[in-house]
């Protein structure tokens, strides 16, 4: 029997042009829908590994490109990483001191998944609200912020914690997510303290 990967054409495009994963896509079609990186801006990646984001990221700014995952991220030019937990708060104050400004923060992190449709569900919002707090900690003021999150019970929780700290607030569902699946991003930008 043969892998779910060789029958997905998103999983096969992106192996083609050289991306680490299919999620490339997916920060592509935001960044194309809403402009969440400048330029000029510094980036933070979380759950960065095996950082297909970093790779389009690194392609969106002249700015500094740093990706943090509890895994080893493979080495890329232009990009730095720090592996350790993104709810750690001595990562927070590194990865602060390492970038001086931070712009925009991202977070394509999934916890591993059971199977258990309300255990994932639970698990994938404590980690979106991790990295809201992350964010909520080194973003500079008019700042963006996107996490991937799954729809559920607990999701109006974490989109309503997400608008006390921004300005605008939307959710969005990529071309690239899989047929069938909850996923979904919160895209939030103009950081108000």
């Amino acid at each position: 029997m043969g892998s779910q990967w060789g029958r997905d054409k998103v999983h096969l495009r992106a192996k083609q042009e050289g991306y680490r994963s299919r999620a490339a896509y997916k920060l592509i079609e935001i960044q194309h829908q809403f402009e969440v990186i400048r330029r000029s801006d510094n980036i933070i990646d979380l759950g960065a590994a095996p950082g297909s984001w970093l790779q389009v990221a690194r392609t969106l700014t002249d700015g500094r490109v740093l990706g943090i995952d509890l895994n080893t991220i493979p080495p890329m030019e232009g990009v730095e990483s720090i592996e350790g937990d993104l709810s750690d708060p001595e990562i927070q104050v590194l990865a602060k001191s390492a970038l001086g400004v931070v712009n925009v923060v991202l977070s394509d992190a999934s916890p591993k998944l059971s199977g258990h449709k309300s255990y994932d569900q639970a698990r994938a919002i404590a980690l979106g609200e991790e990295s809201l707090g992350f964010a909520c900690s080194v973003l500079k003021y008019g700042g963006n912020f996107v996490v991937k999150s799954f729809q559920g019970s607990d999701f109006p929780e974490l989109l309503l914690q997400t608008r006390r700290h921004f300005h605008s607030v939307r959710t969005f569902v990529t071309q690239a997510t899989r047929k069938g699946s909850t996923e979904l991003y919160i895209i939030a930008k103009n950081f108000t303290g």
